[in-house]
C-alpha cells in the first residue's frame, strides 16, 4: 500500500546509463530529496580509457546522473549539454565527454571520489546526490551460452561490462570482481532512509541487476522500510533478448530471493507480450502500473513526463 507522505518523498534510484538517466529525469520532477546510486562497472569508451589509465572509477554514467539531475531552465540545460559533450577529431582527446574529464581532474585533488562528485553537483545546482554504489572500480564476468553455432549449450566466459551488454548469448550467470564489494557507506545510508527505493529501467544485468551483487546494497534494498518499485523496459535489450515481461523479474529473484516488491511500472506495448503479467505481479504482492512511457517518435526511451505519471501514481503523490 502506498504511503501517504506529508512532504516529498526521499527517493533513491538504482541504475546507470541512459536507463537511470530516464528515471532521474522523471523523479526531480517529484522530489529535490533524490540519490542516484550508480553503477561502477563501466569499461568501455571514454569511461574505460580513463579508468584503465588512472585506476579510477568509471565516471561516465556517473556523469550521465549528474546531467539528468541538471534543472530545465536555460542554465541547467547548458551545463548538462557541456557535461555531455565529446571532443571531435583523431587525437588523444577525441571521443573523451567533458564530464568525464571534469570528475576525473576533480578525483586526482580529492581524496574522496564522493566529494568530488558532491562538488561537481553543487557547481551545476542539480536536484539530488550522485553516489557510486562502490568506492572501487568493478569488473562483471557473466556465464552466457548460446555463443557457438556447433556447440549452443557450451557455457563461455563473458568478461567486461561492454561485452556482456552486447552479448547475443543468453546469460545464466553473474558475478562481480572483485567478488562481495563492498559498497559504498552513504549508498547504503540512502537506501535506509528512503521512502521508496526505484530499480530500472536500463541493460538488465550491467545496468540494474548488478546492484544486487553487492551484499550490503542487496541487503539495504531487501531490509529497507521503503517500498520498492520496479520499472520495466519498453524493449527487451541485447542482453535480455527474448525475455517477457516476467521474465525480467525472475532474473532479479534469481539473484534477491528475499526481494520484495511494492509497485511494477511498465509499458503498455510491452506488457502486451505476457498476458499473465498482472496475475504473476500480484502474485509477488506487488501492484502493476500499465501505462503509455514511450517517446512519441517511437524510439525505446522513455518519456520523462509520462514516467513521472506514471511513478508519482505509484508514490501516491
Amino acid at each position: 500500500m502506498t504511503r501517504q507522505m506529508s512532504r516529498l518523498p526521499a527517493v533513491a534510484a538504482l541504475g546507470g546509463g541512459h536507463g537511470l538517466s530516464a528515471t532521474l529525469t522523471a523523479l526531480r520532477r517529484l522530489t529535490d530529496s533524490l540519490t542516484a546510486i550508480v553503477t561502477v562497472a563501466d569499461d568501455g569508451g571514454s569511461s574505460g580509457r580513463l579508468r584503465e589509465e588512472f585506476g579510477c572509477l568509471p565516471p561516465g554514467d556517473l556523469r550521465m546522473a549528474l546531467a539528468a539531475l541538471c534543472g530545465d531552465d536555460s542554465e541547467g540545460r547548458l551545463w548538462a549539454d557541456v557535461l555531455q559533450s565529446r571532443f571531435a577529431g583523431n587525437g588523444p582527446l577525441a571521443g573523451h565527454a567533458i564530464g568525464n574529464l571534469l570528475i576525473a581532474g576533480l578525483w586526482q585533488r580529492l581524496a574522496d571520489p564522493v566529494e568530488g562528485l558532491d562538488m561537481v553537483g553543487q557547481m551545476l545546482g542539480v536536484r539530488g546526490r550522485v553516489l557510486p554504489m562502490s568506492a572501487v572500480p568493478l569488473a562483471i564476468e557473466a556465464d552466457v551460452v548460446g555463443l557457438r553455432t556447433d556447440a549452443p549449450d557450451e557455457v563461455m566466459v563473458v568478461r567486461g561490462q561492454a561485452q556482456v551488454a552486447k552479448t547475443t548469448g543468453r546469460v545464466v550467470g553473474l558475478r562481480l570482481r572483485p567478488d562481495r564489494p563492498p559498497a559504498h557507506p552513504d549508498a547504503v545510508a540512502a537506501l535506509q532512509e528512503a521512502d521508496f527505493i526505484v530499480l530500472g529501467p536500463g541493460s538488465w544485468f550491467t545496468s540494474v541487476l548488478v546492484h544486487l551483487l553487492v551484499p550490503e546494497l542487496a541487503d539495504a534494498i531487501v531490509t529497507s522500510s521503503a517500498e520498492r518499485i520496479l520499472v520495466l523496459n519498453l524493449v527487451p535489450e541485447d542482453e535480455t533478448a527474448g525475455f517477457s515481461p516476467a521474465a525480467h523479474i525472475d532474473v532479479l529473484a534469481q539473484h534477491a530471493a528475499a526481494l520484495r516488491l511494492d509497485h511494477v511500472i511498465a509499458d503498455e506495448r510491452f506488457a502486451r507480450l505476457d498476458g499473465h503479467l498482472g496475475t504473476y505481479v500480484e502474485s509477488l504482492g506487488a501492484q502493476l502500473h500499465i501505462a503509455r512511457l514511450g517517446m512519441r517518435d517511437g524510439s525505446a526511451r522513455h518519456d520523462p513526463l509520462l514516467l513521472a505519471a506514471s511513478l508519482a501514481g505509484a508514490m501516491g503523490l
